[in-house]
Parts: C-alpha cells; sequence; structure tokens
C-alpha cells in the first residue's frame, strides 16, 4: 500500500469514527484510536534534535491530547491531581486546574494517579483520576460539572482512558469486583447509561469506536472475553470468547474495518502456566486454622500469593471457596492471543467472525499499530514484530537495542514508526514489512506515556517534561 493511499484511509476511518477533523488527536491514540498521523514527520528527533519547545510537567502518565491551539496532559503535584493546557504552537502552560480528592488511591510501585489520558471535543476537556471521579473543564481550565466516583478496589489505580464522542463520555472501569460501562452527556455530566461488567476482572484496556453498518459500536476488551456494545444503549452486541486474564492493550481497527483485538498475560503461555489448584485442596494443605476459609497469611508464597489481591475481590484478606473457584476458572481458561475480528455479527461470533488467531510475540501493554497494510508490535525486551493483516503471518520479528520495557504504544506516520521504551530510548523503524532501523535515542528519563502526531507535530511526555518536535 503506497503512502498516499494510507493517508486517504487514514482520513476515512478518522471520519467514520466520528472524531474531529486532522489537526487534533481528541484522546488516547488519536482519531478513530488508530494511532497515525497524516504530515510529514522529522526522524531523528532527540533532547536536542528538531525541538520545537520542551516544557516541565509535574509526574504522571497519562499521554497528551491536542486540539487547536492547545495541549492536555494530566499530573500528580505536590499531592494534587491536576489538568494543564498548553499553549500548541508555544508549550507556554496557559492554565493549571485542580481535581479535589478525598485521598490519593494505591498504585502501582511504577504507576501514578495520573495514568488516564485526557479527552477532548475542543470546547470540552475530561479527565478521570480513577477514585476522585470524573471530571469536565473548558478550554480555559473552568470546571464544568463533576461526577464523584469510588473508592475502587484495584491496588494498581485507574488508567483507562475516556472517549468523547458526539457528545457523550464513554468510559470502562474494570476493577477486581464492581466494573462496569457508562455513558455520560458531556453537556451535563448526567449519566445516559450504566452496563454491569462485573465478570470482568481488572483490566486497563481503554474502549474504542467501531462503525459497523453506519451504527457505532463501543469495543471493549477485558477478562476472557471482547465485547461489542451498542453506543445509544450500552446493550451487548457481540462478544468473542478465549482472551487473556487481564486487558490491557487497546484494540486497533484497520482500514478495511477489521477489528484488532489482543491480550497477553503471565501465565497463560504453553510451559509456563500458572495453575490453580482446587479450593480443597488448599483448605487441606494451608488453612491452619481449620475454619474453611484461606486468609492471607495462609497463602504460600509464589504466583498465587503475588496475584492475590485478584482472587481477593472483596477486598477483606479472606478467600472464600467462590472467589477462589472463580479465578482458578479464570487462570483455566485464560488464553494469549490476538485476534482479527471481522463486522456484522451478532452474539457468540467466536467460531464465525474471527479470520485468524496469532498466539506468538504478543506484547504485555504496548498496543498493536495498523498501518501501511501492516500490524506493528513492540513487545517488552525490545522485541519488535510485523504482522500481515489479512493472515496474521509473522513477516519479521527482531530485536532492537533498546531493550527495556515498552508501556508506550507505537505511533505512526509518513511511512515511519516511533517506538519508546520504558527507560526512555526511542527508536524510529521503517514501515515496511522487513523494518530496518532509522534512528535511535536516549532522552534520559522515563517514557510511558504513548506520542501525539499533529499537523507534523510530535508531543512526547518524558518523566518529568513535555517535548514538541517538528521539521518546519
Amino acid at each position: 500500500m503506497n503512502p498516499i493511499s494510507t493517508s486517504l484511509l487514514v482520513l476515512c476511518l478518522m471520519a467514520s469514527a466520528g472524531d474531529q477533523p486532522a489537526g487534533s488527536w481528541s484522546h488516547f491514540r488519536g482519531q478513530g484510536g488508530i494511532a497515525v498521523g497524516n504530515a510529514v514527520l522529522p526522524v531523528e528527533i532527540g533532547p536536542k534534535q528538531y525541538v520545537v519547545w520542551k516544557s516541565p510537567l509535574p509526574a504522571g502518565l497519562s499521554s497528551p491530547v491536542v486540539h487547536g491551539n492547545q495541549v492536555f496532559v494530566t499530573g500528580v503535584h505536590d499531592k494534587k491531581l491536576v489538568t494543564i493546557g498548553l499553549d500548541f504552537k508555544t508549550g507556554k502552560e496557559l492554565w493549571r486546574t485542580e481535581a479535589p480528592h478525598k485521598g490519593l488511591e494505591k498504585i502501582h510501585k511504577i504507576g501514578s494517579q495520573a495514568q488516564s489520558s485526557a479527552a477532548t471535543d475542543g470546547t470540552h476537556v475530561v479527565v478521570f483520576f480513577g477514585s476522585a471521579g470524573l471530571f469536565c473543564y473548558d478550554r480555559d481550565g473552568k470546571e464544568k460539572w463533576r461526577v464523584p466516583m469510588g473508592p475502587f478496589k484495584t491496588d494498581f489505580g485507574a488508567a483507562t482512558s475516556p472517549l468523547l464522542i458526539d457528545g457523550r463520555v464513554i468510559l470502562n472501569q474494570d476493577y477486581d469486583a464492581e466494573s462496569v460501562l457508562a455513558c455520560y452527556d458531556v453537556k451535563t455530566g448526567e449519566q445516559i447509561w450504566k452496563t454491569d461488567r462485573s465478570e470482568f476482572g481488572v483490566g486497563y484496556a481503554s474502549p474504542v469506536i467501531w462503525q459497523v453498518k453506519g451504527k457505532k459500536q463501543i469495543v471493549q476488551a477485558g477478562t476472557l472475553r471482547v465485547v461489542g456494545y451498542d453506543f445509544d444503549t450500552g446493550k451487548e452486541i457481540w462478544t468473542v470468547h478465549g482472551m487473556s486474564r487481564v486487558g490491557n492493550m487497546t484494540p486497533s481497527i484497520g482500514p478495511d474495518n477489521v477489528l484488532y483485538v489482543a491480550g497477553w498475560t503471565a501465565g497463560a503461555d504453553p510451559g509456563d502456566l500458572i495453575v490453580v489448584p482446587p479450593f480443597d485442596e488448599m483448605v487441606k494443605k494451608h488453612d491452619t486454622n481449620k475454619n474453611g476459609i484461606l486468609e492471607a497469611e495462609e497463602i504460600p508464597k509464589g504466583p498465587i500469593k503475588d496475584r492475590l489481591s485478584q482472587f481477593d475481590r472483596n477486598r477483606d484478606n479472606r478467600i472464600d471457596r467462590a472467589e477462589w473457584e472463580s479465578m482458578r476458572n479464570i487462570f483455566a481458561a485464560a488464553k494469549n492471543r490476538m485476534v482479527a475480528i471481522r463486522p456484522g455479527g451478532a452474539g457468540d461470533i467466536t467460531k464465525t467472525h474471527v479470520v485468524w488467531e496469532q498466539t506468538k510475540q504478543l506484547p504485555y501493554v504496548s498496543s498493536p499499530l495498523v498501518y501501511n497494510g501492516l500490524i506493528f508490535l513492540a513487545k517488552n525486551g525490545g522485541l519488535i514484530s510485523t504482522l500481515d493483516p489479512k493472515t496474521g503471518k509473522s513477516l519479521k520479528y527482531d530485536r532492537i537495542q533498546a531493550r527495556g520495557n515498552y508501556y508506550s504504544s507505537p505511533v505512526a506516520g509518513d511511512g515511519k514508526v516511533y517506538l519508546v521504551s520504558q527507560q526512555g530510548e526511542l527508536t524510529v523503524i521503517s514501515a515496511r514489512a522487513d523494518w530496518e532501523v532509522l534512528h535511535s535515542v536516549d532522552f534520559g528519563e522515563d517514557i510511558m506515556a504513548t506520542a501525539a502526531l499533529v499537523d507534523g507535530r510530535i508531543f512526547l511526555r518524558t518523566a518529568g517534561h513535555l517535548y514538541c518536535f517538528s521539521s518546519k
């Protein structure tokens, strides 16, 4: 596929997803959730190369979003949850607004209370701060409404990002208990509908919008299955079973409207399975106080002990039969795989609409990128692969120099793919099946956010800064 055809397909996808026109990157992974820009982009960017501006930021892992003359990010400063608007051209901070909270929720050791990316339509800026709630500001940072939430049953904090489409805010929240998908009116914050997802355990994948037969569907990956919901009502339309235990990667949609969903978690690969013994067997061996319940201190050290919070969904430090067997069944059923799903199905479409599956070379957090007639995957350890989107066949699987973990998702444009490791090493590769490294550089700061590509500019958040690059 030539670059001109790719650009035209990208623009069509943007329009079909109901997002803003070219010139904005309105939510996590940009227009249509495809993580693709449509202008000339520099190759050899770095701390001192092609820098238009560099602005200091408070701590946070959320990705930048862009609309018009502003860039929006969230952060944590002096235990305050803040949303920041910066000038598109200069990087100057225009406003900073604090979101009130009763207390900062527990997070992963490398996490943040500002993990979720903002969403904007140019008039509203919507941010999600987990147990602090959902907030909406105008372009000047003035609060328009808030929806108090939580506290949630999670040890790692909230990380899913909201969508803002057609005047509605879509927010999925998968925790160890009480998971929900909800829709709110962006003008008032009023809840329009809420769908129970209590069967789904903790997950961090953000939703995407899939246009099928002229109607919008909300696609959400989660525990053991991916689901398509009706945009207007929140009712489940279709599902594909046989997915991973935790949904970390956000789905992607190809130019031919095929949906690509991937999931990987430890303990589900052949030869590396985590096998959970039956509850009765565990009680017989480890229930020292003979009360028929497994207390946290009675669980022996190992992979189950390390994931005990997922078993103890009501957080009482006691695992009863129902909790244990529920998680045992999830571990037994979980599959690490990527699937391609063709549109148009209803009900259980596992056997009817899955075009192919791929069970190897899968990332843990970094979402798949569909670009230039290829699928790009960035796996921890700097293992980069290209797949044929028609068949799932691996075309190239090789290691780059930046061999750390990959939490940032790849973005692409102008025939190039940009990859960033947690350790702050950026690698640019050619967008070809037999890709080659075009450029690499070390920023000297951790990077876990996903870049935004707007009008030939690259907005990249590091641990302490927001960079803007351009070749113009």
